[in-house]
């Protein structure tokens, strides 16, 4: 089963970029983050008629998170728990079932820029409640992944300049041991599980022609419970396709789970 996560940074302005992804690369399942639109405004039926199940987390100009699936999505859930107050649509879950099933955490984790200040505060304070429910799925003892943009550089071979983010949110020391907190309960960094050394990145801003000189980052990531790690087979990052006509700023990772 081919699952992937990818920023697409607007539904709208991104439509003809994704459906021309989905339709070339074929995921069963593809994790959306920043959709960017209300739930009735999401133009589920292009993706309906390519045989995708849809489900989103919607929320107007802002933030937005989705799951297509070409198999049916049960037990569906929005939100991070631990915060009912927190009004920001950054989590949605779902279980496919192939083989066996899969429990699949779609995230859009928190800039937190400017830091330090409220936004970084949030981030940190939301991390902490991704940890409580990493520990969740760790003690369900079942294949599950957590996929999506994190907006954390792990480590310096994770940017091509990394003295450059050394005061960004997302790669300021707190940022990166909070990532790190999860990953040490368990969890196996699907990337990093197959691919090692500086290279792989996953986002290129705008600007500064950070696409043209290969300035990236890597900070969209899929992690694995050991349930999942073990059926894992492939994984990829998708780069070619921020040099589409008006692409998003991230690209899509990908793995194939034996599922």
């Amino acid at each position: 089963m081919k699952i992937a996560t990818f920023n697409i940074n607007g539904i709208k302005a991104r439509v003809a970029a994704l459906t021309s992804w989905l339709d070339d690369a074929q995921p069963d399942v593809a994790v959306l983050q920043e959709i960017k639109s209300v739930d009735e405004n999401f133009p589920r039926e292009l993706f309906e008629e390519r045989g995708y199940n849809v489900e989103t987390h919607g929320q107007k100009s802002f933030n937005g998170v989705a799951i297509l699936s070409k198999l049916p999505l049960e037990d569906v859930r929005r939100g991070l728990p631990g915060d009912d107050t927190d009004e920001q649509a950054r989590w949605i879950e779902a279980t496919v079932v192939g083989k066996t099933a899969l429990r699949i955490c779609g995230l859009y984790l928190p800039n937190g820029n400017p830091a330090p200040g409220p936004k970084y505060d949030y981030k940190l304070a939301w991390m902490a409640r991704l940890e409580a429910r990493a520990r969740d799925l760790l003690a369900a003892e079942e294949p599950a992944m957590m996929a999506g943009d994190y907006n954390v550089i792990p480590q310096p071979e994770d940017a091509a300049r990394p003295e450059a983010w050394t005061e960004d949110a997302l790669f300021r020391p707190d940022s990166r041991a909070a990532y790190q907190r999860v990953v040490n309960l368990g969890f196996t960094d699907a990337l990093r599980a197959r691919m090692r050394g500086p290279g792989y990145y996953t986002f290129w801003d705008y600007q500064a022609g950070a696409w043209n000189r290969d300035d990236g980052i890597r900070i969209d990531h899929v992690l694995l419970t050991p349930q999942a790690a073990d059926l894992l087979c492939e994984v990829g990052i998708d780069k070619e396709i921020r040099g589409y006509e008006k692409p998003s700023d991230h690209v899509p990772v990908w793995v194939d789970l034996d599922l």
